[in-house]
């Protein structure tokens, strides 16, 4: 009998991590995709014109979280090259404690995740968390990405809480230029 209240037991912690781990792996398998695509300049993920600005272009993104406002893909006319962004919101309220939760559940989905780009060794995105706090408008958390190989070096993956009109949480892929990476990596030593 004790046999089989532990095979239970046992199924029921296994069907348990397998539900929670289909939602993470959703926007775990987005963001594998979106950084695959960042050194094609996200051009396998760029769907249909959505809007121009002076400097930059908005397209639909390909790539999208389930339950996302919008995922879109930009591209930002620059000197010395063009620069790309991939960008999506992934909730909204007007309550502050509910944001700062899925912020939070959003930064441990992500946090150690491990990235495979075709033909290169994996990397991990690691970010130290940074509790919101509701007198401040916005809280970044930008994940570094450890041991990651050359064609990535200046990409950039931030989770942001900020309010405007209600509290978002965006997460962004970027560009950084390498000038940059160089002052950033200057300033740090």
């Amino acid at each position: 009998m004790k046999k089989i209240y532990l095979l239970l037991w046992l199924a029921a912690c296994s069907a348990s991590l397998q539900a929670q781990g289909v939602f993470s792996n959703k926007t775990t398998a987005a963001l594998q995709k979106v950084i695959e695509d960042y050194p094609n300049r996200f051009k396998n993920i760029k769907g249909d014109r959505l809007t121009a600005h002076t400097r930059a272009v908005d397209y639909k993104s390909r790539v999208e979280i389930a339950g996302a406002f919008n995922c879109i893909v930009t591209e930002y006319s620059a000197s010395p090259k063009d620069q790309y962004s991939w960008s999506c919101e992934l909730s909204r309220s007007a309550n502050f404690e509910q944001a700062k939760a899925s912020f939070h559940d959003l930064y441990t989905q992500i946090s150690n995740t491990i990235i495979k780009i075709g033909g290169e060794k994996p990397f991990i995105l690691n970010g130290k968390y940074e509790a919101p706090a509701g007198e401040k408008k916005a809280t970044a958390i930008r994940f570094e990405l450890l041991s990651a190989p050359e064609a990535v070096h200046s990409l950039k993956v931030e989770l942001t809480l900020y309010h405007t009109t209600e509290w978002k949480v965006m997460l962004v892929v970027y560009d950084q230029p390498q000038y940059d990476v160089a002052m950033n990596q200057s300033e740090s030593q």
